[in-house]
């Protein structure tokens, strides 16, 4: 079982954990429909990629309240 031999210092434990902060993203705008996406990523409204439709936006689709 570890036991440690010495206290470890809130100052000595909070500059190990200097590195663990979580950075905010970076996102871009799409060419093509100017919504926010993550960079080198399919955009997710409009699926595109570097000026092509890579991914095909499937139409909306009207549920009635009788069908469901």
């Amino acid at each position: 079982m570890a036991v440690q031999q010495n206290r470890v210092t809130r100052s000595r434990r909070n500059m190990r954990r200097s590195h663990d902060a979580l950075v905010a993203g970076n996102p871009n705008e799409c060419p093509n429909c100017g919504e926010l996406k993550r960079p080198h990523h399919v955009c997710p409204s409009c699926g595109h990629y570097n000026d092509r439709e890579v991914v095909a936006a499937a139409p909306a689709v009207d549920l009635d309240d009788d069908a469901a």
